[in-house]
C-alpha cells in the first residue's frame, strides 16, 4: 500500500501540463530517433541532454524527457529492422531475423503492428517490475557499507562486456581509460590538483555531460563522414499504418510474455543491457516454439519474442541504476550522468530524498507507454517516410544541436573545445573496435569507488582486510569472478576458428 501511496504520487508529478508536453515530445522524437539507423538510444538521449540543460527543465522534467526519449528510441529500432533489415540499434537486431522476411512477403503491416504491441507488452511489465523491485532492493541496499559499495563497483567494471558485446581485455582497457579521466581535478581529501597541468578549467574534472556529447555524437559524425554514408531510402515498401488480425496476435502473445520475463531479467542484471535480453528471448522463444522451423523465415513469434525482450531490458535496467547507482545500460549510464549533473546522487537514498524524481519518471513510463502505443500503430507511415533522410543532411543538425546544447549549459569556449576533444577520442577507439561505453562508466562511477575505497581504508586504519570481511562484498566479489569468467568463455567462443564449426548443409 506504501509503493501505492507514492505512485500516486507520482502520477501527480507526471501530470503536470508541462511534463505531460515533454513526455509526449520525447516520445515523438525518440521513435524517430531509434528508427533512424545507427544513432539508437544512447546517442539519442546523449544530444539531448544538452536541450534539456538548456530549457533549464527541473531534475524531474529532465529525467521524464530523456527517459521517454529512451523508450521512444526502444520502440523505434524495430522499424528499420523490418523494412530495411538494418537495425536502428543493437537490440533490435534480433527483429531483422523474422520482421524483414514478413515485409518481403508483404506482411510490413502486420510485422510493424505485432512488434509495436510487443514492444508494449515488454516495456509495461518491465515498469510494474520497476514499481515492485526497485523499492526491495533499495531496502537491502541500506545495509551497504563503504566495504560493499566498492565491492559493487567493481562487479559493475567486470560486467561491462554485456553491455558492450565486446572482447574483456578491450572492454577492462576502456574502464581503466575512464577511471583515469575520473582523477583529473582537485583530490577530493587533500585538496591538491591532479594531472591538471595547470589549466583552471580542468580543476573541476571533466565534465560528463561535455564527455557524453563528445563521445557519441561527435564521434558518430566523424565515422559517417569517413564512411561516406548518404542516405537510406525506405521508399520501396509504403506503409500507411500497422494493423494485425486477432488471431496473429493471439498467436504471439505467449512470446510476449516470455520474452518480456527473460527481458526484465537480463536487463536487471548490472551489464546485461536490452542487446541481451533480446538475444536471450530470440533464442529461448526459438527453441520453445519453432517446431516447424519457420522461424527465420518471417514467423510473427520472431518478431514479438526479441522485442518484448528488448523493451522489458530497457525498464529492467532503471531498477538498479536508480536502486544502487550502477546502470544497467549504456543509455542508463547517460542518464546516471544527467542525474549527476544535477547534483542528484542515485542510490538507496535517492528514493528518501527525491521521492518527486523517482516516482514522476515511473509514473511518467506508464504515461509513456501508452502514448507509443497509439502512436506507432497509426503513424508509422511517418516514421517509415523518415528513412528516406540521407545522413548529409543529417549530421549538420546533431552538431549544431551538440554545440549549441553544450555553449548553452556553461558558456564556455573551453567545454566546446574539450568536447571535440572527447569526439576525436571517441572515433580513435571505435576505430580500434575498443567501446565507449566503458569510458564513460568510469569517468562517472570512478570518483564515488576511489571515494568508499578511501573511506573503507580510513575506516580500518589502513587495514586492506575490511574489503573482504562482509558477506555482502564476498558475495559481490563471487558475482565479479563468475561474470569474467563468462566473459572470457564468450570470448573464446566468438574467436573460434570457422574450421571448427560444421558448415550448414546446402540443398
Amino acid at each position: 500500500m506504501e509503493t501505492l501511496g507514492f505512485l500516486a504520487h507520482g502520477f501527480a508529478v507526471a501530470f503536470t501540463p508541462l511534463n505531460i508536453v515533454l513526455a509526449l515530445i520525447g516520445c515523438f522524437l525518440g521513435t524517430i530517433i531509434g528508427a533512424l539507423p545507427g544513432l539508437g538510444p544512447v546517442n539519442g538521449v546523449a544530444i539531448l541532454i544538452p536541450v534539456a540543460f538548456s530549457l533549464q527543465l527541473a531534475p524531474a522534467s529532465a529525467l521524464i524527457l530523456l527517459s521517454c526519449v529512451y523508450y521512444g528510441c526502444m520502440y523505434g529500432g524495430r522499424i528499420s529492422s523490418i523494412m530495411l533489415n538494418i537495425p536502428g540499434d543493437e537490440p533490435a537486431m534480433m527483429t531483422c531475423l523474422d520482421g524483414y522476411p514478413m515485409a518481403q512477403k508483404g506482411k510490413a503491416p502486420e510485422a510493424l503492428a505485432i512488434s509495436a504491441i510487443a514492444s508494449f507488452v515488454g516495456a509495461i511489465l518491465a515498469t510494474i517490475g520497476l514499481v515492485l523491485f526497485a523499492p526491495l532492493l533499495v531496502r537491502f541496499a541500506i545495509h551497504f557499507g563503504p566495504a560493499e559499495y566498492f565491492a559493487l563497483y567493481v562487479l559493475a567494471f567486470a560486467t561491462i562486456g554485456g553491455i558492450t558485446g565486446t572482447n574483456p581485455a578491450k572492454t577492462l582497457l576502456a574502464a581503466a581509460l575512464g577511471l583515469a579521466l575520473g582523477t583529473v581535478g582537485i583530490d577530493p581529501q587533500s585538496g591538491v590538483p591532479r594531472f591538471t597541468f595547470g589549466v583552471f578549467e580542468l580543476f573541476d574534472g571533466f565534465d560528463a555531460i561535455v564527455a557524453i556529447v563528445g563521445l557519441f555524437a561527435i564521434s558518430e559524425v566523424l565515422v559517417l563522414l569517413e564512411e561516406g554514408h548518404g542516405g537510406i531510402s525506405a521508399r520501396a515498401v509504403r506503409v500507411s499504418r500497422a494493423f494485425a488480425q486477432g488471431r496473429e496476435i493471439a498467436a504471439s502473445a505467449g512470446a510476449m510474455l516470455r520474452g518480456s520475463v527473460i527481458g526484465f531479467v537480463a536487463g536487471v542484471l548490472p551489464g546485461a543491457g536490452a542487446s541481451l535480453g533480446s538475444f536471450l528471448a530470440y533464442t529461448m522463444e526459438k527453441r520453445y516454439s519453432d517446431r516447424r522451423g519457420t522461424f527465420g523465415k518471417g514467423d510473427p513469434r520472431g518478431v514479438a519474442a526479441p522485442e518484448a525482450g528488448n523493451n522489458a531490458a530497457a525498464g529492467g535496467a532503471l531498477v538498479p541504476m536508480l536502486s544502487l547507482g550502477v546502470p544497467g545500460s549504456g543509455t542508463t549510464a547517460v542518464l546516471l550522468a544527467l542525474l549527476i549533473s544535477l547534483n542528484i546522487t542515485p542510490g538507496p537514498l535517492l528514493f528518501q530524498k527525491e521521492p518527486d524524481v523517482v516516482w514522476g519518471l515511473i509514473a511518467s513510463l506508464f504515461f509513456a507507454n501508452f502514448v507509443l502505443i497509439a502512436m506507432n500503430l497509426p503513424l508509422v507511415g511517418l516514421f517509415t517516410r523518415m528513412l528516406a533522410i540521407p545522413m548529409w543532411a543529417l549530421m549538420p543538425f546533431v552538431v549544431m544541436v551538440s554545440f549549441v546544447g553544450i555553449y548553452s549549459i556553461s558558456h564556455s569556449p573551453f567545454d566546446l573545445f574539450m568536447m571535440v576533444l572527447f569526439g576525436v577520442l571517441g572515433y580513435v577507439l571505435r576505430k580500434l573496435a575498443i567501446p565507449v561505453v566503458p569510458v564513460v562508466l568510469g569517468l562517472l562511477l570512478g570518483a564515488d569507488m576511489e571515494s568508499n575505497f578511501r573511506r573503507a581504508l580510513s575506516i580500518s586504519g589502513g587495514d586492506y582486510a575490511i574489503l573482504f570481511q562482509s558477506g555482502i562484498a564476498i558475495g559481490l566479489y563471487v558475482l565479479t569472478l563468475l561474470f569474467l569468467a563468462l566473459a572470457v568463455f564468450l570470448g573464446m567462443r566468438e574467436r573460434r576458428p570457422p574450421g571448427a564449426e560444421p558448415e550448414p548443409a546446402h540443398d
